[in-house]
């Protein structure tokens, strides 16, 4: 087994240890519960791990969002909270900040990064228009279909397939984009969607090179490009260690660089920049931002706080800028290979090469014997809590939801289970007993049956859904 740890300064070469570069200094309890209290738990959750309680579950993977260990630092940062309700001086430090690392001129706050994707699609998307992307997500999906948008995929065919190594999965189609644009015209097409580290591709970063290509065929076009920079420092160590001519910048100007070649970005700042709530929309254009400016006073807040306390603004500016120091960095995204390089050597089936955020389970590979339609990765899910109460979360499909004209299933070709691994928060031990539980669930995977939906709401079904056992 190839363990990919975080590389070592001088003083450190050869050691074959490492650790993280933080010291704990505040803890919260956990407790194991035992086999019936979570099948207890489960099936009043409808085998839904999202509707599972918080006191019911060993180690939450539900996801990296708003689950950061925040610093003293930050920590510090709450008490200084300015909470006037206009021109809190917060805002502009949080202004300064997305400004000095993301390059973007204008900055809209917003309570998270839901709040920004309904904005960016109210005020650039009209009814009818396409949105190509790479790869649907699915809160930013929902916002551009009821702004009367239509999603296209363009990302590039690697990404579908999960044991692919191509070394940057998010990359943008470019054929398949400038035939959607010949095709379609230009005028149809109301932005590209970029994200970067692909989360239902599995983490998958973009490569400069692609982010490079996609401004020139925008510009030849007249198009705008917006960037979801939700995980973008990860995808920036991607690129330093991946991309040739990168290795020697750090990640901060890689993270620069890559937002240059974008006209906007919306941030939902409960990932990479380690707070507990907070986003942003950040715009070049003027006119554009006077909108955004506008609505978001009808929808958030007055521009110069956008639903969050001045704290939080605090906070939030001081996690930006701890999220680009090359040492927590190079820790966040060894600690997910290391969970990964456990699972590879037991022979898990994962997706290929590991993203920066989590470990994602193909369930596919996993429960070779159930169709989609019994929910391979849901089961996946409640199975991991049932044997160790270790909540992970579906990524398939049903997190893809339905055709809005049809009304059939959305059928990804990826149908997963993610182990999101919230930043600062857990040990190597941790990953440890995730893996052997992990390895312990794939052991029996011919004993699983599947399950059945037995109520689904409207809008973004995997957060509600729920289910029984078939």
């Amino acid at each position: 087994m190839t363990t990919h740890l975080p590389q070592t300064t001088g003083r450190q070469l050869g050691r074959r240890s490492w650790a993280e570069p933080w010291k704990i200094k505040m803890v919260e309890p956990l407790r194991m519960t035992t086999p019936g209290e979570r099948e207890r738990a489960l099936a009043a959750a409808g085998y839904n791990t999202f509707l599972l309680r918080s006191e019911d579950v060993y180690i939450d993977l539900l996801t990296d969002s708003g689950t950061s260990a925040m610093s003293d630092r930050q920590w510090a940062a709450l008490m200084l909270g300015d909470e006037a309700y206009a021109g809190s001086r917060n805002f502009f430090e949080l202004q300064e900040a997305v400004r000095a690392v993301y390059g973007y001129r204008h900055v809209v706050p917003v309570h998270q990064g839901r709040g920004a994707e309904h904005l960016i699609s109210q005020i650039a998307i009209s009814p009818g228009q396409l949105v190509p992307g790479n790869m649907y997500f699915t809160t930013t999906r929902a916002h551009q279909e009821r702004a009367g948008g239509v999603f296209v995929d363009v990302i590039i065919d690697e990404a579908h397939d999960p044991a692919s190594e191509h070394p940057f999965k998010g990359d943008v189609d470019l054929g398949k984009l400038a035939a959607l644009i010949e095709r379609e015209g230009a005028g149809r097409i109301a932005y590209v969607s970029l994200a970067g580290t692909v989360n239902m591709a599995g983490g998958q970063p973009v490569s400069m090179a692609c982010a490079r290509g996609l401004r020139r065929l925008a510009d030849r076009h007249g198009l705008r490009v917006f960037l979801d920079a939700t995980r973008m420092v990860e995808n920036a160590f991607f690129i330093k260690e991946r991309e040739d001519g990168y290795a020697d910048k750090t990640v901060a100007e890689i993270l620069r660089e890559f937002c240059s070649y974008t006209d906007g970005a919306w941030m939902s700042a409960k990932k990479d920049s380690l707070v507990n709530i907070g986003g942003w929309l950040a715009l070049n254009d003027e006119a554009l931002f006077e909108e955004a400016r506008g609505l978001v006073v009808v929808f958030e807040g007055l521009h110069t706080y956008g639903g969050l306390a001045g704290r939080d603004m605090a906070a939030m500016a001081a996690g930006i800028a701890e999220s680009v120091d090359e040492d927590h960095i190079r820790a966040r995204i060894g600690q997910v290979r290391y969970l990964a390089d456990l699972l590879g050597a037991a022979g898990v089936p994962i997706v290929r090469p590991v993203g920066g955020h989590a470990v994602f389970l193909d369930a596919r590979r996993f429960y070779p014997h159930l169709p989609q339609d019994a929910f391979p990765a849901q089961t996946l899910a409640a199975e991991l809590y049932l044997d160790s109460g270790i909540r992970g979360m579906e990524r398939g499909i049903v997190s893809a939801g339905r055709d809005p004209v049809t009304g059939d299933h959305h059928r990804p070709s990826l149908e997963l289970t993610r182990l999101a691994i919230p930043r600062r928060v857990y040990t190597q031990a941790h990953m440890d007993i995730v893996a052997e539980a992990v390895e312990a669930v794939h052991a029996r995977r011919g004993e699983a049956k599947g399950l059945a939906m037995t109520y689904e709401p409207r809008h973004l079904r995997f957060f509600q859904a729920r289910f029984e056992r078939l």
